[in-house]
C-alpha cells in the first residue's frame, strides 16, 4: 500500500487494514476515467463512508489477449492521477491473474468484496459484467449484495449525441482526429502522462528543443501535429504551459517507433527525469516528409502560431 496524496492505493484484496475498509465503491476498468465512469463514481460518494475504485492491473482485455494492438487511453498512473483529482480516498487495484480469471462470480464477492475489502456499497455501470466467464452481471450482484449485507447501485448508461459514451467510441474519435469529440465523451481532454526520455534532440538543433515521451502500450491518437496544453507536474518548473506536440514515427528521419514529441511555448529548463502531462486540443495535420531542413522549419513555425492561436482562443 502506497499515499499519494489524500489517496490511498493498495495492490491486493488481503492484509486490507480496518482503516482502509468500509468504503463505498465504484467498481470497474475506469479506462479513460470518461462521463459513464464519472457516473458511476458520482453515484458511490455516500455521506460518511470513504469513496473507494476497485480496479483491475493489467486490464482483463490485456490479460486474455496480450498480443492485441494497444488499447488502453491512459496507463495505470495517469489513471490514479485522475481519479484522485474526482475525490477518490481509497483505490484498490486487484492483479488480475489466473486466480481472479478463474474466480466465479459467487467466490469474487465472498472472496474479494466481502472477507478482502469489507466494501460497504458497490456501485456498477449497467453492462458491468464480472466472475468467471463474464457470468455475473449488475443484476447478479444487485442479489449478492443483498444476501451478504451491501448495497448495490447500477447506473445507466451516458449518452453523447446519441451514442453511448464508451472508451471504444473515444478510441474511434481519437484515431479519426477529433480530439474534441473525445474531450466531450471524457469530460476532460485526452491526455498522454509520462517521464520525459532523451531523444536524438535534433529539436534542440533547429530551434525546437522538444520534451520526448514514450508511448509504449497506449492506443494512440492519430499520428500527426496537435495543439496542447502541458502540465509539468514534478521538479521546479512545475506549471501549465501551451504548446505543439508531434505524435508519430518521424519520417523526415527515417524513424518507425512512435513517441510523442512536445515543444512547450515560452518554456526554458531541463525536464529530463521530469514527468508531463500533454492534453491533446485540435489536430493540425497529419505527418509530412519535407525536401529539407529549411521547409521543415517554415511548417514548424506555421504549426506553432496555429496552435497558439487555438489555444488563446479556448
Amino acid at each position: 500500500m502506497r499515499i499519494k496524496g489524500l489517496m490511498r492505493t493498495h495492490n491486493h484484496w488481503t492484509d486490507i487494514s480496518p482503516a482502509d475498509r468500509n468504503a463505498s465503491v465504484a467498481m470497474g476498468n475506469f479506462d479513460g476515467v470518461h462521463l459513464g465512469h464519472q457516473a458511476v463514481i458520482a453515484k458511490a460518494a455516500v455521506a460518511g463512508r470513504p469513496l473507494g475504485i476497485v480496479t483491475f492491473e493489467p486490464h482483463p482485455r490485456q490479460y486474455f489477449a496480450p498480443a492485441a494492438p494497444a488499447f488502453r487511453l491512459m496507463n495505470t498512473e495517469a489513471r490514479a492521477h485522475r481519479l484522485e483529482k474526482l475525490g477518490v480516498e481509497q483505490l484498490y487495484h486487484l492483479p488480475f491473474d489466473g486466480r481472479l480469471a478463474s474466480m466465479t462470480a459467487e467466490t469474487f464477492v465472498t472472496d474479494v468484496l466481502v472477507k478482502g475489502l469489507g466494501v460497504s456499497h458497490v456501485t456498477v455501470g449497467a453492462d458491468f459484467c464480472f466472475g468467471q466467464g463474464r457470468k455475473g452481471t449488475a443484476e447478479t450482484l444487485r442479489a449478492m449484495g443483498a444476501s451478504h449485507g451491501f448495497g448495490v447501485t447500477v447506473a445507466e448508461l451516458v449518452k453523447f449525441q446519441g451514442l453511448e459514451v464508451s472508451s471504444t467510441n473515444i478510441r474511434s474519435a481519437l484515431a479519426e482526429g477529433r480530439p474534441r469529440d473525445a474531450a466531450e465523451m471524457l469530460g476532460h481532454w485526452h491526455r498522454i502522462e509520462g517521464a520525459i526520455i532523451h531523444g536524438e534532440k535534433r529539436g534542440r538543433a533547429l530551434g525546437f528543443p522538444t520534451a520526448n515521451m514514450a508511448v509504449d502500450g497506449l492506443h494512440l491518437p492519430r499520428l500527426g501535429v496537435y495543439a496542447v496544453k502541458v502540465d509539468v507536474l514534478t521538479g521546479p518548473l512545475a506549471g501549465s504551459y501551451g504548446g505543439a506536440a508531434s505524435l508519430g514515427v518521424r519520417p523526415m528521419f527515417g524513424e518507425n517507433q512512435p513517441n510523442l514529441e512536445t515543444f512547450l511555448f515560452d518554456f526554458a529548463g531541463d525536464l529530463y527525469g521530469h514527468h508531463l502531462s500533454v492534453a491533446f486540443i485540435d489536430y493540425l495535420r497529419p505527418e509530412m516528409k519535407f525536401d529539407g531542413l529549411p521547409a521543415l522549419m517554415a511548417q514548424m513555425n506555421a504549426d506553432c502560431d496555429r496552435a497558439r492561436a487555438i489555444l488563446a482562443a479556448l
